[in-house]
Formats: C-alpha cells, sequence, structure tokens
C-alpha cells in the first residue's frame, strides 16, 4: 500500500507550526516557532501581535519542515490546515498558506477542527480503539467526547464557563507567576500540601464543567488574607486549587466512564502535559482498568503534528474543502 504523506499547517493562536505526517502516526519532521517570549510581557496573548508574528514566519516555518523532512511539495498528497477554532486574525495567515499551495500544487485541502487536532495527537503514540472518551483539556476547552470511529464526535458536556487551562492561567496570576502560568502552578503545587479549602464546582449529574467558582473562590481567599496583612502560602494555595480542579475532572471522566461502559480513554490538549492531571488518570486507569492513551508532552500543546495526523484519516474519508473554505473563531466539533 503506497504510504500516505500530509502536510499540516497549525496557527490558531500564537505557534507558527508546519509538519509532515506518515500514515497518520510517523512525524517526519515538524517546526515550531513560538511567541512565548514576545507575550510574556503583556501576560497573556496579544492577536494582533500574534497575527503579524504569524506573517513574519509562516514561509520560514514551512521552509524549514520540508528541508528538515527532505522532500519535496510534490512528495506531498495532501494539505491538512486548522480552520478554526482559534483567534481569526492568526487562522486566516495559515489557511491562505494552506490554500496557496493547495492551489499551485494541485492538493487537496484537508479542513481539520483544532480540537480534532488535539484528540489525533493520540494517535501518533498507539492507534485508536473505539469506542474511545476523548477528554479535552485546554485554554479554550473542557469537553467530555464520545468517538466510536474516526471522525465520529459525539460530545457529552463541556465547560460552562471558564476552561480549565484557563482557569489554571488566572489563578497563575493570582500567584503572581510568569505566563504561561498553568505549568508553573502544576510545579509549584508539588511543592506545597492542599491544606485551603475550596469549593469543588458543579458536582452534579451532568457531564459538563464549570471552573469560574473555583476561580472566584481562590481569589476572594487571596484578597480576605490580603486585607487582614497575612500572606497565603503560594505552594500550599497552589496544591489546594490543583487538587480541587482535577477532582472535578476526574469524577466528570469516570462518570462518563462508567455511564458509556466505555474502556478506552485518551487526553487531548495543552493540559494533558499537567503532571497532577497524568498522576490521577494513572490512578483512574488502576481503578476501571482503562487503556489509556496520553499525548507525548511536545504533542499536548498547539503543534502542526496533531493536524497532520488528523488530516490523514479525514483524507482518508474524503473529507475536502474547496479553496472557499473559511476560518472560524468558534466552530462545533463535528
Amino acid at each position: 500500500m503506497k504510504d500516505v504523506y500530509i502536510l499540516g499547517i497549525e496557527s490558531s493562536c500564537d505557534e507558527t507550526s508546519v509538519s509532515i505526517v506518515k500514515n497518520g502516526k510517523e512525524d517526519i519532521a515538524t517546526v515550531v516557532s513560538s511567541q512565548i517570549d514576545i507575550h510574556k510581557s503583556y501576560g497573556g496573548v496579544v492577536p494582533e501581535i500574534a497575527s503579524r508574528e504569524h506573517v513574519k514566519n509562516i514561509t520560514f516555518v514551512m521552509e524549514e519542515c520540508i528541508r528538515k523532512a527532505k522532500m519535496k511539495i510534490d512528495d506531498i498528497d495532501a494539505i491538512a490546515i486548522t480552520y478554526g477554532p482559534g483567534l481569526i486574525g492568526s487562522l486566516l495567515i495559515g489557511l491562505e498558506a494552506a490554500k496557496t499551495i493547495s492551489f499551485i500544487y494541485n492538493k487537496p485541502l484537508i479542513p481539520i477542527h483544532h480540537i480534532a487536532g488535539h484528540i489525533y495527537a493520540n494517535s501518533l503514540e498507539k492507534e485508536m480503539k473505539f469506542p474511545l472518551l476523548a477528554l479535552v483539556v485546554s485554554g479554550g476547552h473542557t469537553e467530555l467526547v464520545v468517538m466510536k470511529d474516526h471522525f465520529k464526535f459525539e460530545k457529552l458536556g463541556g465547560t460552562l464557563d471558564d476552561a480549565i487551562g484557563e482557569c489554571y492561567d488566572k489563578v497563575a496570576r493570582v500567584l503572581d507567576l510568569e505566563y504561561p502560568g498553568g505549568p508553573k502552578l502544576d510545579a509549584l503545587a508539588h511543592e506545597g500540601n492542599a491544606i485551603y479549602s475550596l469549593p469543588i464546582p458543579l458536582q452534579d449529574q451532568s457531564y459538563n464543567f464549570s471552573f469560574s467558582g473555583l476561580k472566584s473562590a481562590v481569589i476572594n481567599l487571596n484578597h480576605k488574607y490580603s486585607q487582614r496583612n497575612e500572606s497565603l502560602n503560594k505552594k500550599d494555595l497552589a496544591a489546594s486549587f490543583q487538587k480541587v480542579a482535577i477532582a472535578s475532572i476526574i469524577s466528570k471522566t469516570k462518570k462518563a466512564l462508567i455511564d458509556y461502559n466505555i474502556k478506552n480513554l485518551i487526553i487531548a490538549g495543552g493540559v494533558a502535559a499537567n503532571r497532577g492531571l497524568r498522576e490521577e488518570i494513572e490512578k483512574l486507569s488502576n481503578e476501571l482498568t482503562l487503556n489509556i492513551t496520553i499525548p507525548s508532552i511536545k504533542y499536548c500543546t498547539d503543534n502542526a503534528t496533531m493536524i497532520a495526523a488528523a488530516g490523514y484519516y479525514a483524507y482518508k474519508l474524503g473529507r475536502n474543502a474547496d479553496l472557499y473554505l473559511n476560518s472560524k473563531s468558534n466552530d462545533t466539533l463535528n
């Protein structure tokens, strides 16, 4: 059987990335240009700056990836592109690059939903077994998705307000941690003890999540101590927050696995790199005897490898787009 090479492009936020993946599972070459140092002084991503940086970087990243792979565009079977959701300006830069290559070289254009990309990052680790439950945890998303086959998504529930990654970053600011704060908060939590009482959010029978109340509880607790001229122990507060946040995620995930009688669980998104979450997922796996897949750390955050991997399966299913494809800042996973 002929090998299939997919070139993926990802530019949904502040990383410009291009990758070439073979048969949906072998990373031939990946290049990522990060903007973290640029946005660090602002405490978060500035959309206009991110867009300008994508314009500056996309050509160089593309050329470097092809050079690194020792291939030519003619060797590529199709172009996979993140069309949404994300920052609209950033998405458009990647999309226009993908359209241009598709048109000039007459290559199929494969539209990939950003969250589908995160889910298919797991196919780079091992073959996905169905039915499966995908726990999506990132800066913009917290969702539970059932898949009975490739590109068959059934969303069970999601966050009603803040996503878990967003909540981590906001609590990290309370603790005066440098952007990006999520990984630093995770590290700090492992140095402290969960001594502060914080509410476990949305303890109901749904598969939905809510983290705004937990975030507010941390802010209010910090404010109360400040008014008393007392100091919170940052390590202990980080540990207290992480314990409750992850307990909420594990509780809802466990309920979905039991209710749907699913034994295959995959973790997707930037927060999949969180050490505390990985530890609790391992405990859940032992308790329910699960088949767990978690992407390598380098495939948890935004990258084009996951887009190219998803692109392979979409290509095999004939999920092509024409040159009228447009970017979407918000879109349903389907």
